[in-house]
């Protein structure tokens, strides 16, 4: 049975890390692994901004939608406690 990861097989794995080290030498994959290493703890971090900044600017609009909805409902059972009360 095969490892698959993304739907490689073991085989093409193997053969992508011997191409690698034909290309690039031993000494070099590991300054490679490490840039992208980096690269994707960069990307990571700004995602992670990224979506405090969206969390942090919608919070206002969701308070708003909640105080809104909550005097709705509240006007809503006054309205519905005065029709019964007349009938």
């Amino acid at each position: 049975m095969s490892t698959h990861i993304l739907f490689i097989g073991s085989s093409e794995i193997m053969m992508i890390v011997l191409l690698a080290l034909l290309l690039f030498g031993a000494k070099a994959i590991p300054d490679i692994a490490k840039t992208v290493g980096k690269g994707m703890r960069e990307f990571r971090k700004a995602t992670d901004e990224i979506k405090r900044e969206i969390n942090d600017s919608t919070s206002g609009f969701k308070k708003d939608i909640d105080d809104i909805s909550s005097s709705i409902t509240k006007e809503s059972e006054e309205i519905k406690k005065n029709i019964e009360d007349n009938f």
